[in-house]
């Protein structure tokens, strides 16, 4: 039985091993048949505008090649390649060995158009699309410009922003691609939650962040609008905020950002490991130099044993001991911070390395991002040139020059390798912002009630860096408009030089009992004498034409009708603030020195002196003390009430404009003085709101005083010599429609012929 069984299988195997034998014999011998024929003729079908002789060149096989599977596929996906071709077939004609190639072309775009967006214009989307119209229609690129769609609207915060391609066919196989882009909301931030932080709050932390929660507030903002790279930056911030808080072994372990349900916000969750806080043990300093011995060089630390471990005072430090040795000659030291921490004492121990580093020179400067500033405007402000040896403080410097512009929103400077090891390139890139204003000013007072200004201002007309500024200004007592404009760069030298032209009609009737008109022009030119000292020279001729009223003081009747002014003055500046618009350490000096009688009718000497020094506490609490003091003294002939000082207003808060100082008892004409002196104590501080609100507080006091007539034996006459002071506060606010500022003063020296006003408010827009 089982030897029956065997050899029934091994007929069966014998029989199937034969077949097949026969199939792939049968298959060889096609095969050989195929190959053995060749091409007679290639026969082109469906072209419309592609020419045959295209088709046929794109193949890699030619009449009187045989008929070679492989290379007619390769022929396939060479003709699909050129985009040319929707459909392609090739095959073998039943008669005659012809190579037949049927094609369908894809259509050509007529237009591309973009219907249901309104954030984003036509011209946006265009950009990045890659549909053009007469290009050739394919799904491949549809669906490509789909994809780029989607991700301008994810990038602007539109998460849930969706692309419909829709295609319109047209006669001679022509379409029209339409995009149809339902835009959908803002995707914004539903909440931000930390974990794992134990020493501070969440809402400590989200205060540290750039990103912010959603609310209705934020309105003119778009921090609470997600966005991937911002969470990138606000990791950024995280570490540096516990590293200034001395938390040394800090890191973060994950942040992730997933979608709510409803898709309309996301949650975005920081995962922390905080560590522990270290105090600073050791602080030392060694040099390599032998002309800077270690000892002369430790009191420009400004890190001492037993502080709290601060990243950023170590980054100072660093920036202080290089500006220290630079200052000496050595254009290429190297501070190097070596940070040991020591986890048994929870302490820091820091020593600060000065060598000579490598000699590196600059190759070039590549400046980027100015649309319409021009190169040159940038390059005059650099403290290096191409070619220099480079100088880290200089680049700061540089940086600082560039900021105090104006003219730019941030302000970037990168170190990149050079094409040799002792080059290296500075990439600059800046972001413009507007630096047209239309500013508008508004206040009340008791005597003028409600005042306004308005002004017209290009701060960098043509891109040039000039400066072209139209004012008026309109209340109840003085008109006034004037234009002026500088050339900051003037014959491409560091000379600013410009010229203003005025006209003020002022009625002084409710104060001083006479009307004052005066118009005249100014010359000014300035020039550098070092990195922070300047000096300007101008001189003015104007006319004065005053009118008192009949009842008017006698010293108001002493200056009745018009007078000519020729006077040629100078003011030295030394300026060393870290930024001009908003400085929050450092100080300025100003000197200035008039003298007028070079022709004209009037003669005198006017010297005017001001001080401010900054100092920021903690980040974004700056106390100021600010100080101003003149005096003029005539030069063979009285002063009169159009030259001598006035206090009170702006210069004085708390106090109605010339409120303060001479009076005529029998009239209440405020009559100036001769000397004048006022010093002001203010601190600024963040009022704890969100820092998008950008509401600044403040406290302040100020004293002064105005004093001084030429003939003080006049009857009827209060000299008001004492001392006047005002305490207030205040506030100001970065709004979109432009700054805007409030102060209430109140008075708490003042002598009983004063004229306070406690409160003042301005605001202005720009665009």
């Amino acid at each position: 039985m089982t030897m029956r069984w065997d050899a029934t299988k091994t007929v069966t195997r014998l029989l199937t091993i034969g077949l097949l034998f026969l199939a792939v014999s049968a298959g060889f011998a096609a095969k050989a048949q195929t190959s053995s024929a060749t091409i007679a003729s290639i026969v082109v079908e469906g072209t419309e505008r592609v020419e045959r002789a295209t088709v046929i060149n794109y193949l890699t096989v030619r009449v009187g090649d045989p008929f070679d599977a492989r290379e007619i596929n390769e022929s396939l996906k060479k003709l699909f390649a050129t985009g040319f071709f929707a459909t392609v077939e090739l095959m073998q004609s039943p008669v005659g060995n012809a190579l037949i190639v049927k094609v369908k072309e894809n259509p050509i775009i007529n237009r591309v158009a973009f219907e249901g967006n309104k954030r984003i214009d036509d011209d946006a989307l265009q950009a990045e699309a890659q549909l053009r119209p007469r290009s050739i229609y394919t799904k491949a690129k549809v669906q490509a410009d789909v994809q780029r769609i989607s991700d301008i609207y994810r990038r602007s915060g539109r998460f849930g922003a969706t692309v419909e391609p829709k295609l319109i066919r047209l006669e001679q196989n022509r379409v029209d691609v339409v995009f149809e882009v339902d835009e959908g909301p803002l995707t914004g931030v539903s909440r931000i939650v930390f974990i794992g932080n134990k020493r501070f709050s969440d809402s400590s932390l989200r205060g540290e962040i750039e990103t912010s929660e959603s609310a209705w507030w934020r309105f003119y903002t778009n921090s609470d609008v997600y966005d991937p790279d911002r969470i990138t930056f606000d990791e950024e911030q995280l570490r540096r905020f516990y590293l200034e808080e001395g938390y040394a072994d800090f890191r973060i372990i994950s942040s992730v950002s997933e979608l709510t349900p409803e898709r309309d916000g996301f949650v975005i969750t920081f995962t922390l490991e905080e560590g522990e806080r270290y105090r600073v043990g050791k602080v030392d300093v060694t040099s390599e130099l032998p002309e800077v011995p270690a000892e002369s060089v430790l009191g420009a630390l400004s890190i001492e044993p037993g502080d709290w471990y601060d990243a950023s005072v170590v980054d100072v430090d660093v920036d202080a001991l290089s500006d220290h040795v630079a200052e000496r000659g050595f254009a290429f030291v190297q501070v190097r911070p070596n940070v040991v921490r020591d986890r048994d004492t929870l302490t820091v121990n820091l020593t600060y390395g000065i060598g000579e580093g490598p000699r590196v020179y600059v190759n070039r400067i590549d400046i980027e991002g100015n649309i319409r500033t021009k190169d040159h405007v940038i390059r005059r402000e650099f403290r290096l040139a191409e070619g220099d040896a480079y100088s880290a403080s200089k680049v700061r410097r540089s940086k600082s020059r560039l900021t105090n512009l104006g003219f730019f929103e941030t302000v970037d400077i990168k170190n990149l390798p050079g094409d040799q090891p002792d080059r290296v390139d500075l990439q600059v890139k800046v972001q413009e912002k507007s630096t047209g204003e239309i500013s508008f000013g508004a206040g009340f007072s008791s005597s003028e009630g409600i005042l306004g200004d308005v002004g017209v201002r290009e701060r960098n007309l043509l891109g040039k860096g000039q400066d072209l500024r139209l004012r008026l200004q309109i209340s109840g007592t003085r008109q006034q408009i004037d234009l002026g404009f500088t050339e900051p760069y003037f014959l491409d030298r560091d000379l600013a030089a410009g010229f203003d032209v005025f006209h003020i009609q002022e009625d002084n009737t409710d104060e001083s009992s006479f009307q004052r008109d005066t118009t005249g022009g100014r010359l000014r030119a300035g020039y550098a004498f070092s990195e922070h000292l300047r000096q300007t020279w101008a001189y003015t001729l104007r006319q004065d034409d005053i009118r008192p009223a009949t009842d008017a003081s006698p010293f108001i009747q002493m200056a009745a009708g018009k007078s000519t002014t020729s006077a040629i003055s100078h003011t030295l500046t030394y300026d060393n603030r870290d930024n001009r618009f908003s400085p929050n350490r450092g100080y300025v000096l100003s000197m200035t020195n008039e003298v007028a009688g070079l022709g004209g009718s009037k003669r005198y000497v006017r010297n005017r002196a001001n001080a401010g020094i900054y100092y920021s506490i903690v980040p974004d609490l700056v106390i100021s003390a600010l100080g101003q003091g003149g005096h003029i003294i005539g030069i063979g002939q009285d002063v009169d009430v159009n030259e001598r000082f006035t206090l009170g207003g702006d210069n004085f808060r708390g106090f109605e404009n010339a409120g303060v100082g001479p009076r005529d008892i029998n009239t209440d004409d405020a009559l100036g003085g001769n000397f004048f002196a006022v010093g002001t104590l203010e601190l600024s501080f963040p009022l704890g709101l969100p820092d998008e609100f950008a509401l600044q507080g403040r406290v302040f006091a100020e004293a002064g005083t105005l004093f001084g007539l030429d003939d003080s034996n006049l009857a009827g006459v209060a000299t008001g010599n004492s001392i006047r002071a005002t305490v207030g506060v205040g506030a100001s606010w970065s709004s979109p429609f432009g700054p805007i500022r409030v102060d209430f003063g109140y008075p708490i020296l003042k002598e009983d012929h004063d004229i306070t006003q406690s409160f003042h408010f301005s605001f202005g827009t720009r665009f």
